[in-house]
Parts: C-alpha cells; sequence; structure tokens
C-alpha cells in the first residue's frame, strides 16, 4: 500500500518466482522472492493479514452471530478488502493488484469519510448514493488513465474532509457531545494520528534509505533483518491506527442515535401533551 516514484526492481531473484517478472509501476526496498518463489515480497505481504485481523475481530467480536453471521459495516468490510488487496499486489508485483491495492485504499479512506459525514446529518441518504456513485467512476477513470497523482489527490482530499469533520464534530458542533466523551474521544484521535505518522516515517524511511537498510539487513541476517522491512511496519501500523478510528467513528454514530432517539422520545411527549 502507498505508493512512490522510486522503483526498486532487478534484484537477483526477480524472475525465479511464481508470479515473475514484476510488472508493477510501484516496487519497493525489500528484494523480491529473496524468502520465497510464492511471495515477491515477503514480509510485505503476510503483514497485509494485520488488516484482515482487525476486521475480523471486529466482525466476529461482540454482537456476531456465529461464524456465517458476523456483524459488519462498510469501514470493516474495507479494511478486510484491503488487507486481500495489498496480500495479493506484494506477493505477486503485477499491475493488475497495484490497481487493487490502489482501489482498496482509496475503499478504506471512503469508508472512514462517509463513517463521519453521515453522522447524524439529514441528507445521510443522499450523501450514501452519491458516494456509491463516486467512488466506481473514479476507479474506472483511474485504472483507465493509470496516473498516481490523481489517485493520492483523491487521497489526500478525502484524508482533508474527514479531518474537517472531525473537527466540526469535537469542537463546532451544537449541541455539543458530552465533555468527557469529547475529552476521551479526542485523546484517542491523537494517540490514533501519532501511530499513523510514525507509519508514514518509517514507510519514508524505507523509501529513502534502501541502499542503508538493505546493506544492514544483509548484516543481521535472517530472521532479525526482518525488522528492518519498513514497509511491512507501515502496514501493521496504518491497519491498527485505521481500527482504531473506526471504533471512534462507531462510538459517535451511536451517541448520535441515542440523542436522536431521546430527542424523538421528548418531542412525541410534548405532542401528546398538546393533545
Amino acid at each position: 500500500m502507498g505508493h512512490h516514484n522510486r522503483h526498486f526492481a532487478g534484484d537477483p531473484h526477480a524472475l525465479e518466482g511464481v508470479w515473475s517478472p514484476p510488472t508493477s509501476a510501484a516496487n519497493f526496498c525489500e528484494e523480491d522472492y529473496a524468502v520465497s518463489r510464492y511471495f515477491a515480497e515477503f514480509i510485505s505481504t503476510l503483514t497485509n493479514l494485520a488488516y484482515v485481523y482487525y476486521a475480523l475481530v471486529y466482525m466476529y467480536g461482540p454482537g456476531s452471530k456465529g461464524l456465517f453471521s458476523p456483524r459488519y459495516d462498510f469501514m470493516s468490510i474495507s479494511l478486510l478488502v484491503l488487507g486481500i488487496g495489498s496480500f495479493a499486489f506484494h506477493a505477486t508485483l503485477r499491475q493488475s493488484m497495484q490497481f487493487a491495492d490502489e482501489l482498496a485504499m482509496l475503499g478504506l479512506v471512503w469508508s472512514l469519510l462517509q463513517g463521519v459525514l453521515t453522522i447524524g446529518t439529514k441528507r445521510d441518504r443522499i450523501l450514501n448514493w452519491s458516494m456509491a456513485v463516486g467512488f466506481p467512476l473514479f476507479s474506472a477513470f483511474y485504472i483507465s488513465n493509470g496516473k498516481i497523482i490523481y489517485h493520492a489527490s483523491a487521497f489526500g482530499l478525502a484524508l482533508v474532509l474527514i479531518t474537517i469533520r472531525g473537527h466540526y464534530l469535537f469542537l463546532w458542533r451544537n449541541p455539543p457531545f458530552p465533555e468527557a466523551k469529547r475529552v476521551w474521544w479526542k485523546k484517542r484521535g491523537r494517540r490514533t494520528l501519532w501511530l499513523l505518522l510514525i507509519g508514514y516515517a518509517l514507510w519514508n524511511i524505507d523509501l529513502e534509505f534502501c541502499t542503508e537498510l538493505r546493506s544492514l539487513r544483509v548484516k543481521m541476517g535472517l530472521p532479525w533483518a526482518w525488522v528492518l522491512e519498513l514497509h511491512g511496519w507501515w502496514h501493521v501500523l496504518t491497519a491498527v491506527s485505521a481500527s482504531w478510528f473506526m471504533d471512534i467513528v462507531r462510538e459517535v454514530q451511536e451517541e448520535l442515535k441515542d440523542g436522536a432517539s431521546v430527542a424523538g422520545k421528548d418531542s412525541e411527549s410534548e405532542r401528546l401533551k398538546e393533545l
């Protein structure tokens, strides 16, 4: 997940894998097929299981009715799809799977945006339909065009909108949420943001200092060298931070539903009194 203008190709075993040769525009610092002929980037593939894990933790946590009746929402499904899509991309380094990974990234941030935009608004149905139509249209455009700038712009715009909406809900909404809950959500939100930023920093170190990292990995040897596969840490930390943020969104949604329910009962009581 996450792509760039650096391409670390031409590794010694790059043509020995089941999925060789790599055809993706993105190729990361981890050496291709260095561990297994079935996984182009071994650690960057397996660490995507973190997304799958956190999606399943929600689906089969409290409220689940068994193996074939999990609870789910758009956010948990998008997290699961991202884990599968990114797993397939890093395992194969095929261009088709890179598109799957990139669109799954957008799907995840799209689900978070949908979660915060449709919290307690009267235009939820219009927003849901607009986003449901907009995502496949943009996906078709991006696949036909293939320029990463469009993907990065859409991803960045969604993050900006999520941030603005979050500020409104926690700082400007009237009536405000209970103070204790606002403080708790903001504290957890900051922790989530810091974890995401640490992951982003590790991802960029992996890009900018690939030569030095590869040299250190050789000196350390396996399995300790895997600790320095920093793109894998990006997967793990973004999986955790996304899961934490989803928990906050769900709690805010529940608070608004409870508030709307109470308001509705009060309104009904007032109407009966007037009768």
